[in-house]
């Protein structure tokens, strides 16, 4: 858990000043000698992070960013689980629906859209709360993050040796010239091992040095939900059964249509990338709703091994009767709000 600032100090700087009060507002009243932390909800998938986003944003009068990477992408709602519009709550949602399904997504630009949409919530009086389970896009939000050179040619360069030799070399290549790096790393998430590969090549130093290091850039407090792993992997099992029945395949027809097969980041998703398959006949319905489950009880596991070793989140069980007011305690307790209020 954390309320203090980057510096490790508890003081905050003084906020601009309001025409309006926070009684007028309806907002919680944060004391004048603080700024307004970003609340974080962090963890695995299907843990109900974004439940507990809305639910927070409620009482403490907060307005939600997004830090799911395959949420960013419009029309991609029933595989993400994204949430729709009519179970928003009224909450503004940020950082969702911004790319088109044949663009890549990119840290450096969600990094620089999440802060302003930080500051901006911030500059409203209202709490700014992050929400999603994508790692390096948590930290690029929180934490200061450099942002890694990248260059076409060198990237190209990589991806022409993917389709001649496969990712084996690859991933033989970075374990020997960044071990860190190759022990973070899913060896089938293949573009990522182009990407340290690539950042390698191009700053003469290894990957690992340039993921980020736990100094927050905005103060902040960071709740992460668990949950207990055959509880969490029979849900997951359910919910993407759930996703077929709900017309995942309907979607991914649709986004077909707009180019997803040409996504390098979007088919790759989980679900979409199984849905895919099966709409071209190469799996069967049962084995592609076996390959998601699979998959994102895989997911799962990669969630908890990044945000497990962070001191700075404070854990709650997700299936917590009162999970609500135990975060909002925990808000209290860090001092960085006054006392919570309803949303006008």
């Amino acid at each position: 858990m954390s309320g203090v600032g980057p510096d490790g100090q508890p003081a905050f700087a003084e906020p601009p000043e309001s025409t309006e009060s926070p009684e007028s507002t309806g907002l919680p009243q944060v004391p004048k000698t603080q700024v307004i932390p970003v609340i974080a909800v962090v963890g695995p998938t299907a843990t109900g992070k974004s439940a507990l986003a809305i639910a927070l944003a409620e009482r403490l009068g907060g307005e939600i960013i997004n830090a799911d990477a395959m949420q960013l992408y419009r029309g991609m709602d029933i595989g993400t689980a994204k949430v729709p519009v009519s179970e928003r709550g009224g909450i503004p949602h940020h950082q969702l629906d911004v790319l088109g399904v044949t663009e890549e997504a990119s840290v450096a630009a969600y990094q620089q859209g999440a802060c302003a949409d930080r500051d901006a919530i911030i500059a409203r009086g209202a709490v700014p709360i992050l929400v999603g389970g994508s790692g390096l896009y948590v930290r690029a939000a929180l934490d200061r993050l450099e942002i890694p050179p990248t260059d076409p040619t060198v990237r190209a360069a990589l991806e022409v040796e993917l389709a001649a030799d496969g990712p084996e070399p690859l991933v033989a290549r970075l374990a020997q010239a960044d071990p860190d790096a190759a022990s973070t790393i899913d060896p089938r998430n293949v573009r990522r091992v182009i990407r340290a590969l690539e950042v390698i090549a191009l700053t003469g130093r290894p990957f690992s040095a340039t993921l980020p290091t736990r100094e927050l850039a905005h103060p902040a407090i960071i709740l992460g939900l668990t949950a207990d792993l055959v509880v969490l992997d029979a849900h997951i099992e359910r919910r993407t059964r759930q996703m077929w029945a709900d017309g995942l395949l309907t979607e991914v027809t649709a986004l077909l249509e707009e180019g997803l097969a040409a996504g390098k980041t979007a088919s790759t998703a989980i679900g979409y990338q199984q849905a895919i398959a099966q709409l071209a006949g190469e799996l069967t319905e049962d084995a592609a709703i076996d390959a998601t489950s699979l998959a994102t009880r895989r997911l799962v596991r990669r969630q908890r091994s990044w945000f497990g070793p962070d001191p700075r989140i404070t854990w709650l069980p997700a299936d917590s009767p009162d999970l609500v007011d135990r975060a909002i305690a925990v808000i209290a307790d860090a001092g960085g709000l006054g006392a919570p209020s309803t949303r006008a």
